[in-house]
């Protein structure tokens, strides 16, 4: 976890990680790119990533040059959700897609609580951090972009968290302390995209602008954060967490990390998972996102023994 108390250096190996890379702009060496960077797979969050992001984080953290964080994604997005193709499409068992029964929430808890601790090193972090966002932030893509302290995006970027129709729940819980309760339900209950220009005028985004201008707009208040001494940051930084801490959300991502298991692992998100093994997760996407209503309750049941039922036909 990123703490201020970190021992600082003056001079650091710049690190090695397999889903990210993170320097110093070559610019301004007080500003650190961390640039998710697997665009083949449209940056998408497997298991290493979370991990990684800490890491690199605690990495910028501790070197004394750096006063400000910039995240960004490279290829066609920011970050494409988790790459849940595999999972959802296989039967095997896994913390968070438990084919056992009954299944162990706090097996699912405990892996999705430290992702989400993870992401929010973002937001912990003493330096500030920056999401720079272009193509998708969608899904744990948005969390990612969410934890950060300010964040820019293309126009026609869109963020938003699907899943929550289906198999998900925002684990950071940051959409309320973002947008506002109602804004947040909007996003909860219909799990839209919003795009750029939408999120600047909701106050989710710090500003909008057009995708040729996005680094120059995004390196404008990095610049000017990152002529700020550390501890005056440190200390902004610090008095405006606390205010979003005393309203609960350590609490809040406590019972949103807890309800996301319920979410993948109820009927309504068994239906879904059996229906991308079935038919692909392609398919069981198209129903969630396209507003097709969902099966639930024993509709879903009914649904979900069919298939297993085929499925233990073709053991």
């Amino acid at each position: 976890m990123s703490t201020p108390f970190l021992t600082l250096r003056t001079f650091q190996i710049m690190p090695t990680y397999s889903t990210l890379e993170i320097e110093k702009d070559t610019n301004n060496p007080r500003i650190a790119r961390l640039l998710l960077n697997q665009p083949e797979r449209l940056n998408a969050i497997n298991d290493e990533t979370p991990r990684e992001i800490g890491a690199a984080v605690d990495w910028a953290n501790a070197d004394a040059e750096v006063h400000a964080i910039i995240v960004e994604g490279s290829g066609k997005g920011f970050c494409g959700s988790y790459d849940l193709v595999g999972y959802a499409e296989q039967n095997f068992e896994h913390p968070c897609q438990q084919e056992k029964t009954p299944w162990d929430p706090m097996l699912d808890y405990a892996f999705m609580k430290r992702n989400a601790e993870d992401f929010m090193t973002l937001w912990k972090s003493p330096k500030p951090t920056i999401a720079k966002v272009h193509g998708a932030a969608a899904a744990g893509g948005s969390d990612i972009a969410r934890c950060c302290d300010l964040l820019v995006m293309a126009d026609r970027a869109r963020i938003g968290y699907m899943p929550t129709r289906v198999w998900g729940c925002p684990t950071t819980a940051m959409w309320t302390y973002r947008v506002g309760p109602m804004r947040a339900k909007q996003m909860m209950f219909t799990g839209d995209l919003i795009n750029g220009k939408t999120a600047a005028d909701w106050g989710l985004a710090t500003l909008s602008v057009p995708v040729e201008e996005l680094e120059e707009a995004t390196l404008k208040p990095a610049n000017r954060i990152a002529g700020v001494p550390r501890s005056q940051l440190a200390m902004r930084k610090m008095v405006v967490n606390q205010v979003m801490l005393t309203m609960g959300l350590e609490q809040t991502q406590m019972m949103a990390t807890m309800l996301d298991g319920d979410t993948r692992h109820n009927i309504e998100g068994m239906w879904f998972r059996r229906h991308a093994q079935e038919h692909g997760f392609k398919s069981a996407i198209e129903w969630r996102n396209g507003g097709r209503p969902i099966p639930e309750g024993d509709e879903a049941r009914l649904l979900v023994r069919e298939i297993e039922a085929k499925q233990r036909g073709q053991d």
